[in-house]
């Protein structure tokens, strides 16, 4: 048989029995394809290596093995693997380089494909938007003037679009985690935009109503009411008479929002990776809720159902119970509503004087009463109060009172749960007493336990000088946003029901300053805070709270002797044993004994790289061949074999990069 054959033979052997170590030894998701050409070049490659060797070593000469068949099976067992050993740092190398990957779905390859795309596009468009505003290298700036980069920013995140308006929108309730300067300009945000040419406004209507326009609007304006980044809003008149607005999603919202929430969702996982401070506030899951939030306001369903909720929470308020428009729900779909049409003067455009002093202090205290009686007693309240959201009427005819509130736009409505609700009613009356002790404790108690130690004779000190502050001299700003800043300060993070919660409060403090410029809402809660107490408990839920404490505190007892009785005859028995928590779940033993065992691999794989050593260097024992001892050939084994335990370590580093 020629030579040429009986190489190619063994080529092909090594390089898929190797492929096959290889895979087994390395315990990756390591390609095939990958691991046969890996193991086939560096055959290839390091034959004239391996023939040089076996010549050194007084093995192989002038093309005849020159020692017995068992010594020369030997050392070209040795050498092979050795080439093993290569093949496996190579594929190593290249896995932390250039990971591989499964063979995916074709379709699967073309969506990313589109992705990536979409995203490099995206990508291009921020940062020429960053640019343009001077904030693309932040470190480049702090030798200047640090006063413009909260400006600069709120400018590049106004022309960013939608995303990163809303993002700059949740961000500046976080006092817990930006500076005032930032919270304070991201506040200014706004989400007007260009409108959209009235074709394909009307295209985008007539395929969310599945018919002709004109079977369902007698009329309708071409020119919007208003532009958002993600809708505009179109005045209409029902073929049944009534006057309507349309809002109409843009066509082309939901896929950009879609691309800027994957690059977020991306950065956030990055700096996470990167930085501590992005993994202590979680920047992640932050993300991850307000990619969730901003994607319920896409699915205008979502609004239609927090319509219909804020109605049922409204109801029954009094005088001045805040008007729902009312919904037109068989015209309305996931990226369209069509709701009544609220007739009136926005809060945003009333000018001094709109109503009498009296009045307008009398719907201001109505307002505010409505919103504490939402958040505290219902526990459904409208959370985005800005003067926009809110139309005064002072027609008398419409609504039979001289002066009426309508509110409109429910995307974004906040729920509050009993056992928080009644730890909100607390702190105001501890604001209401200035009651510094009892302030800070429900602070903790809304807060949680905090990450780190905690001063609280510190808090409790700034919390009090908070409350003299505004007992004595009252407070120019929000009283809960100087809450938050000191809560900040001292490194304790708010939940985020609360945190909408102040937020709104603030929204709804400059909106009823449209109406009252001095409004002190503060007071204002802090004065119906006791009232709102007392109505709260009455003799049926206190009757109720009784009856279920009864029955936990029964049920408790009835166990307590059997429990009881456990405890004392293990103690007789001596077989009275406590667990430990820790380590107790499956997934958290895998990680200990995996731990253990790459511990324990490595620790064998030193061991035999340094016997091996050793064995080398010795060179004693009988002679296997001119120049090749026993100990020598032995020391070389022992350390293949060390070596391989070590690249086995490894693999844990390479399940990271798969």
């Amino acid at each position: 048989m020629p030579s040429w054959i009986v190489f190619a033979i063994v080529v092909l052997v090594f390089s898929i029995a190797a492929a096959w170590i290889v895979r087994r030894l390395l315990d990756a998701e390591i390609g095939w394809l990958r691991a046969w050409i890996t193991a086939l070049v560096v055959f290839i490659v390091m034959s004239p290596v391996a023939v040089w060797t076996l010549t050194e070593t007084d093995v192989y000469r002038d093309g005849q093995i020159i020692v017995s068949g068992s010594v020369a099976l030997a050392m070209v067992a040795l050498t092979i693997g050795w080439m093993l050993a290569v093949v496996v740092i190579v594929i190593l190398t290249m896995e932390f380089l250039w990971p591989s990957h499964r063979w995916r779905n074709p379709v699967t390859i073309v969506r990313d494909a589109l992705r990536r795309r979409d995203r490099a596009r995206r990508y291009a468009q921020i940062l020429a938007i960053g640019s343009r505003h001077g904030i693309t290298f932040y470190e480049s700036r702090r030798a200047g003037n640090e006063e413009e980069l909260p400006t600069a920013l709120v400018s590049a995140m106004n022309e960013a679009g939608v995303t990163f308006v809303k993002l700059g929108q949740v961000l500046s309730t976080r006092e817990d985690v930006l500076p005032p300067a930032f919270t304070t300009a991201l506040s200014t945000l706004q989400m007007d935009s260009s409108a959209i040419p009235w074709a394909e406004a009307e295209v985008a209507i007539r395929e969310q109503l599945g018919r002709p326009l004109s079977e369902v609007f007698a009329e309708i304006d071409r020119e919007p009411l208003a532009a958002a980044s993600v809708a505009q809003v179109h005045a209409a008149r029902l073929v049944s008479g009534e006057e309507v607005v349309v809002k109409i999603q843009r066509p082309q919202a939901r896929a950009q929002v879609t691309t800027d929430l994957d690059i977020l969702d991306r950065l956030a996982v990055e700096a996470e990776r990167r930085t501590d401070w992005a993994k202590a506030y979680g920047a992640h899951a932050m993300v991850t809720e307000f990619a969730r939030g901003l994607r319920e306001e896409l699915d205008y369903r979502i609004e239609a159902n927090n319509t219909e909720l804020l109605r049922a929470t409204v109801r029954g308020q009094g005088r001045f119970t805040p008007r729902i428009p009312r919904l037109f729900g068989e015209f309305s779909t996931a990226q369209m509503l069509v709701q009544e049409r609220a007739t009136g003067t926005p809060f945003s455009r009333l000018l001094p004087g709109a109503l009498p002093p009296d009045e307008a202090l009398e719907v201001a205290d109505a307002l505010m009463d409505a919103f504490i009686d939402q958040v505290m007693v219902k526990g459904v309240f409208h959370a985005d109060l800005h003067p926009g959201n809110l139309i005064l009427t002072t027609d008398p005819s419409r609504h039979g009172a001289r002066a009426s509130v309508t509110l409109i736009d429910f995307g974004a409505v906040g729920i509050v749960e009993s056992s928080m609700r009644r730890l909100l009613l607390a702190m105001l009356i501890g604001v209401a007493n200035e009651d510094d002790v009892a302030v800070t404790d429900v602070a903790l108690l809304m807060c949680g336990p905090p990450a780190g130690a905690v001063d609280t004779s510190a808090l409790q000190r700034d919390i009090g000088t908070l409350l003299t502050r505004v007992h004595v001299a009252g407070t120019d700003g929000s009283f809960f946003g100087l809450l938050l800043d000191v809560l900040r300060r001292h490194r304790i993070a708010m939940p985020p029901s609360l945190l909408l919660v102040f937020r709104t409060l603030g929204s709804l403090e400059g909106t009823l300053r449209k109406l009252v410029s001095d409004y002190d809402m503060v007071q204002r809660a802090v004065k119906i805070a006791p009232e709102l107490a007392l109505s709260m408990h009455s003799a049926r839920g206190t009757l109720l709270d009784v009856q279920t404490w009864s029955a936990l505190l029964s049920e408790q007892a009835r166990r307590l002797p059997r429990r009881l009785e456990n405890v004392t005859r293990g103690l007789d028995e001596g077989t009275l044993s406590v667990r430990v928590r820790a380590f107790e779940g499956v997934e958290e033993r895998r990680l200990l004994d995996d731990v253990l065992g790459r511990m324990t691999t490595i620790a064998i794989g030193i061991a035999l790289v340094l016997t091996g050593v050793l064995l080398t260097t010795d060179g004693g024992g009988p002679m296997l061949t001119d120049d090749v001892s026993s100990f020598s050939f032995l020391g070389s084994v022992v350390g293949l074999g060390g070596l391989l335990l070590l690249l086995r370590g490894l693999r844990t580093a390479l399940r990271r990069r798969v």
